[in-house]
């Protein structure tokens, strides 16, 4: 079995329009949550957002494919773009690389465009001859291949909020059984639509807190999550060969599952997650012992919080230590989980362990040991959770690597 090893990393997200400004955000506790402008909330008793701000598509897309692609694609080219070049990686090394991309909503912001258009405007042609091939989820992953002359295996994955962890999972697989050498993984999301919001809304997912401090994982007072948009892309390679060539290694990824609790659509499962937790460190080799930290899925929602620090107390028990990186960029469905990965292997890299921002006073109910200021960490070992509706449960495992060609 082939070591993976992560050597590249980009982000476009509420908290920076690149990775190392989005993961000094984190480190700072920045809030990347606020009111939402780019969309009339009139009426609407939802009026915060995770936005990308100041982002320029131009630095990484040409006039027409601005104009062509849904942001969704827009945001992962530009993040694949830049860990492509964290990474160092030059055209020939990428031509038999693969690309793997996962989205919950998809072009559902092209959508909701062209649908208006129809019903409000009666244009014709009414619709976009670029609409089906913008809002296909799949998109995301072709664009970058294409925009990147990739010409390896190139999948999109749509498995709701935890489709970015489980892209880059799927992407250690490949690696790990010597499918691939290079794989370029994460997931992006741009959901900042009415459809959205009214969606999630009604459903009672997200928050109606009118303050930049809503989104709060495990606080007593949370009352849901703040939907968000981004993207983040990692650049995956086996392990000797990046040691051979002098890359800079964040982090290794050594343990992944991914399972269904076959519980029920939206509400989640304590024992199914607990299971995708164990699973993973069993997949790893690693006793439970070993893990240093959990970055927690923490979406902000009653029984989401509730069902997850449960799990990760019967896992684990009460003192290790959680953090929650929703707090400050809200839920970026898909692109949270990539990030989220992310940002645990940039934890083992530096020696910490983010804060959660935003808690006033922690649910009792929710009895983890969770780190409110940014703390120093020795560990080898630390867990990203992501989990989504219809009982989907994805862990990922991250080791910390040392060594001489780190540079």
């Amino acid at each position: 079995m082939n070591r993976v090893a992560i050597t590249g990393i980009g982000a476009v997200t509420p908290l920076g329009n690149d990775f190392r400004t989005s993961w000094t955000g984190v480190k700072q506790g920045f809030q990347g949550v606020g009111r939402l402008n780019r969309l009339d909330t009139s009426g609407l008793p939802w009026t915060l957002a995770g936005e990308i701000k100041g982002f320029i598509p131009e630095l990484f897309l040409n006039p027409k494919e601005i104009i062509r692609l849904d942001p969704f694609i827009q945001y992962a080219a530009a993040a694949a773009s830049m860990a492509i070049a964290d990474a160092g990686l030059i055209e020939t090394m990428l031509s038999n690389a693969g690309v793997i991309v996962g989205s919950s909503r998809g072009g559902i912001t092209a959508l909701e465009k062209e649908m208006r258009k129809m019903l409000f405007k009666n244009a014709k042609p009414s619709v976009s001859p670029y609409l089906m091939p913008s809002s296909t989820i799949s998109m995301a992953a072709s664009f970058i291949a294409q925009k990147n002359s990739i010409k390896g295996e190139c999948i999109g994955i749509s498995n709701a909020c935890a489709s970015g962890a489980n892209a880059i999972g799927e992407a250690f697989r490949r690696i790990k059984h010597g499918y691939s050498k290079i794989v370029l993984a994460g997931g992006t999301e741009a959901p900042l639509c009415r459809l959205c919001f009214e969606g999630y809304g009604v459903s009672g997912a997200l928050s109606k807190g009118s303050d930049n401090l809503a989104s709060k994982p495990f606080d007593k007072n949370r009352d849901g999550f703040v939907l968000a948009e981004g993207a983040c892309i990692v650049v995956l390679e086996e392990y000797e060969a990046a040691r051979q060539r002098g890359a800079r290694i964040y982090a290794e990824v050594s343990g992944y599952s991914a399972i269904n609790d076959a519980f029920h659509i939206t509400k989640p499962d304590v024992d199914g997650e607990a299971s995708a937790i164990k699973q993973a460190l069993s997949d790893a080799g690693i006793h439970k012992e070993y893990i240093g930290h959990v970055n927690a899925h923490g979406t902000s929602t009653v029984l989401g919080d509730l069902s997850e620090s449960k799990a990760i107390n019967a896992v684990f028990g009460p003192k290790i230590p959680v953090t929650a990186l929703k707090s400050m960029t809200g839920h970026m469905l898909a692109a949270s989980g990539a990030f989220e990965s992310a940002c645990t292997a940039m934890s083992l890299y530096e020696g910490v362990i983010p804060a959660t921002v935003n808690v006033k006073g922690q649910d009792a109910l929710c009895s983890i040991n969770l780190t409110t200021r940014l703390a120093k960490s020795d560990s080898e070992f630390a867990v990203s959770n992501s989990f989504g509706f219809g009982g989907v449960n994805a862990v990922l495992v991250f080791k910390k690597t040392i060594g001489s060609y780190i540079l």
